[in-house]
């Protein structure tokens, strides 16, 4: 059965930060399955080949998997801390590499959780978590005259139109959560007198960005 929504990271990203001269390099990078997690590690391990470690974590909807590791870091101060951040979030399909340069001072176990953690937490930041929401696509075609009315309809509830097409008549590509295809029919019927033609295209998930909290 298919999820009716995920949440994810929409690019990827790095950031860099510095504790007590120790340099932690995060990367961050969507991925869908496991060997393509696995090939974005090897990519940073390839690069970062002279690094102290080279922690990571990854979390996927297939099969949902989980995996971590502290690469030589004391055991629960590296690779738990990247792996609690993804999960804090409740995000998937993502990965996250934390490369560690030491800087000839020694952070303690709490230190290595507070600086892997903080590490992961701006990568995924700057990654920018998004919502990924299974959608039904409808086009909605309408004359030129019902094309402000309708256009105010749709975004007054609440539906997201990706596309437009001008043509003879206005093609609408709109978005509409899983199973609320009725609903749009219903309202397009009601607005335009049923002279709007709305059909279904496919079922995807579409990409939104999340609220942010306060």
């Amino acid at each position: 059965m298919e999820e009716l929504e995920y949440k994810t990271v929409q690019q990827e990203a790095e950031i860099e930060l510095v504790e007590k001269k120790s340099r932690f390099i995060a990367k961050v990078r969507p991925v869908q399955e496991e060997q393509e997690a696995l090939a974005f590690i090897q990519e940073i391990k390839s690069k970062h080949y002279n690094a102290t470690h080279n922690v990571y974590a990854y979390v996927l909807r297939e099969n949902h998997l989980q995996r971590y590791t502290d690469d030589g870091e004391p055991s629960g101060t590296a690779g738990m801390p990247v792996l609690d951040c993804i999960r804090k979030q409740e995000l998937t399909d993502v990965a996250v590499v934390v490369t560690r340069y030491f800087g000839g001072t020694l952070l303690g176990t709490g230190g290595l959780v507070r600086a892997y953690g903080g590490a992961a937490s701006q990568g995924i930041r700057a990654a920018v978590p998004i919502v990924c929401r299974l959608c039904d696509i409808y086009t909605v075609s309408c004359s030129y005259d019902l094309y402000g009315k309708v256009e105010y309809a749709l975004n007054q509830a609440g539906y997201t139109i990706r596309g437009a097409d001008f043509g003879a008549e206005v093609k609408l590509e709109v978005c509409v959560l899983r199973g609320e295809g009725e609903r749009l029919m219903q309202l397009m019927k009601e607005i335009t007198n049923a002279l709007a033609a709305v059909a279904y295209q496919c079922c995807e998930y579409v990409t939104f960005q999340l609220e942010k909290k306060g």
